[in-house]
C-alpha cells in the first residue's frame, strides 16, 4: 500500500509532497513553469535548455515536441497534473 499524498495548509497551499508519486507531480509542474520561461525566453538555469525541457515532457506524456510546441506541451503537462493530483489522496494538516 502506497503512502503517498498531497498535504494542504488551512490556507489551501500544498505544503509537503510525500511519496514518489506525488513528488512527480511536483516536477511536472516545475517543468511547466521552467518551459513558461523558456517561452519567455528566460532560462530557469544553465542546464535548462529548450530541448532538454522538451525531451523531459516527452518522457511525461509519451508525445513528441518540437521547438514550436511548448503550449501544447504545457497543455498536455496541465492534464496529467490534474489526473495525477486527482488521483492522490489529500490530507490538510494544522487543524
Amino acid at each position: 500500500m502506497s503512502d503517498d499524498c498531497i498535504k494542504y495548509n488551512k490556507a489551501g497551499d500544498a505544503v509537503a509532497f510525500v511519496g514518489t508519486d506525488a513528488v512527480r507531480c511536483y516536477q511536472v509542474a516545475a517543468l511547466i513553469a521552467g518551459l513558461g520561461l523558456l517561452a519567455k525566453g528566460i532560462k530557469p538555469n544553465r542546464a535548462w535548455t529548450l530541448k532538454a525541457a522538451l525531451a523531459r515532457a516527452t518522457a511525461v506524456t509519451g508525445k513528441s515536441y518540437r521547438r514550436g510546441d511548448i503550449d501544447r506541451a504545457c497543455a498536455d503537462l496541465r492534464i496529467w497534473v490534474a489526473t495525477m493530483k486527482a488521483a492522490l489522496p489529500h490530507e490538510t494538516i494544522g487543524e
